[in-house]
């Protein structure tokens, strides 16, 4: 099957391995000869063996809850356990997978790629996902399996409907982020799909699965579940940014129904290796005295609720970082991008919800310079220059002035909490228009269309 594609991808000095029987194609390696060439015995495990199973295997980018991206610290421990999240969820060697999500992503490399490895399937690989031609492919490639994030599925459904588009072999999706409403559409349109949403964080010690396909859940407890992947949800004060604790400094546990903070016990069992770098930004992930004198807990950054049956449902993140395209944008890292700009003051930057989207999508709030105008080609530009599409505010508005707390930090919960309706909103409004290639401005018509859905963001 790489054969006709062999020469474009010797011009692109990829090396192309080969195993099992000749002949081979010129200019491939023959895994076979080499393997009959090797050694039967075994290098001494002191060359290939971890000493602590624990130990730091690779670094995995992250943007985390707050700040700017990190370097995760992925065990060894940790990258063999993806080696069964296939086999975790119901895919076996006969399945074809079709991943199309970045492979500098956890979901992508380890549990994707690897996932794969161990079980022996199929994978085809994407460059970039486009949903006019999903089912194509899957019909093309005999497609059994699909890995998703929410905004993948949210494509799908929002493309107009097609002949044959029930006519696959797509059996089973699995992924995160997955909103009710997509889901069930999703399968209204192209069958009786399994859907298995799982929860997970590249360095967090905390994994949930939702193994019966209940919309809008990305696990449920048990007590039995609890004694393998441990977790608590925790009261949590938006404004404050941390949990709630009550008069002995201990963290108080919701109740049915409740939203709240979810954190996982740091144990030798279930640990947090933390990030490259200085102590003080793993640090931040951790919580002490949460229940007991001594304990440890990771935060996830998540807000989450769980209801009378114990499903658990995703709810919001916390902190300074929203979620767009499935991916985590640090506010502080596009605030310091507007921030470069000549034109401009002051810059706070938030999320917003839009309806029809997942997540929130970003807004700043701006400050001008005297004398100075809002460009709306230039800073769109600009913008475009200093950010990836997933992390460019997709709404502007424009102040005299930002309103500060009591301790002189840019008050943020009411300018989410108002978005970017023109009838609530007094200033000036801005959209980021990709077509026009600037910020052009948002009016209440505009702002129909947006909500309506018939404008795409």
């Amino acid at each position: 099957m790489v054969e006709p594609i062999l020469p474009s991808l010797q011009e692109d000095g990829i090396a192309v391995w080969v195993l099992g029987a000749g002949p081979y194609p010129p200019g491939v390696v023959a895994l076979q000869e080499l393997l009959d060439e090797a050694s039967e015995e075994l290098e001494p495990e002191d060359v290939w063996q971890p000493e602590d199973m624990n130990d730091t295997c690779l670094y995995i980018f992250t943007s985390g809850t707050t700040g700017l991206p990190k370097a995760a610290r992925i065990s060894h421990l940790k990258s063999v356990m993806c080696l069964s999240f296939y086999e975790l969820v119901g895919a076996s060697s006969r399945d074809v997978v079709y991943l199309a999500l970045p492979l500098y992503h956890m979901a992508g490399s380890l549990l994707g790629i690897v996932g794969c490895i161990g079980i022996g399937a199929t994978c085809v690989l994407k460059e970039k996902f486009s949903a006019s031609q999903f089912w194509d492919d899957c019909r093309a490639e005999g497609v059994t399996v699909f890995q998703y994030i929410g905004e993948l599925c949210r494509y799908l459904v929002n493309q107009p409907q097609r002949p044959g588009e029930r006519q696959h072999g797509l059996r089973l999706a699995v992924g995160s982020g997955l909103r009710p409403d997509v889901w069930r559409r999703f399968l209204e349109r192209f069958g009786a799909i399994r859907i298995v949403e799982t929860y997970g964080l590249t360095e967090g010690n905390v994994t949930l699965f939702n193994y019966t396909g209940t919309p809008g859940a990305v696990g449920r407890s048990s007590f039995i579940y609890k004694l393998f992947s441990p977790f608590e949800i925790v009261r949590y004060d938006v404004a404050e940014g941390a949990p709630v604790r009550d008069k002995a400094g201990r963290c108080i546990r919701v109740g049915t129904g409740e939203t709240g903070l979810l954190i996982a016990p740091v144990t030798p069992r279930t640990p947090f290796l933390g990030y490259a770098g200085s102590q003080e930004l793993s640090e931040q992930k951790l919580l002490h005295g949460v229940f007991a004198e001594g304990d440890t807990y990771f935060s996830t950054g998540d807000l989450v609720e769980q209801d009378a049956a114990q499903f658990v449902r995703f709810r919001d993140r916390t902190g300074d970082t929203y979620r767009w395209k499935g991916e985590n944008v640090a506010t502080t890292e596009v605030a310091e991008a507007l921030a470069a700009h000549e034109a401009l003051q002051e810059v706070t930057v938030y999320g917003v919800s839009v309806p029809g989207h997942e997540g929130r999508a970003g807004m700043a709030a701006l400050v001008l310079r005297p004398g100075c105008r809002l460009d709306g080609a230039g800073l769109y530009q600009h913008v475009a220059e200093l950010l990836p599409p997933y992390a460019q505010p997709r709404f502007l508005r424009l102040q005299e002035r930002l309103e500060m707390t009591a301790t002189f930090k840019q008050q943020k919960v009411r300018l989410a909490q108002e978005g970017f309706d023109p009838a609530r909103v007094p200033d000036p409004l801005f959209l980021l228009d990709e077509a026009a290639r600037a910020y052009v401005p948002l009016g209440p018509a505009l702002w129909e269309d947006i909500v309506a859905g018939r404008v795409r963001l």
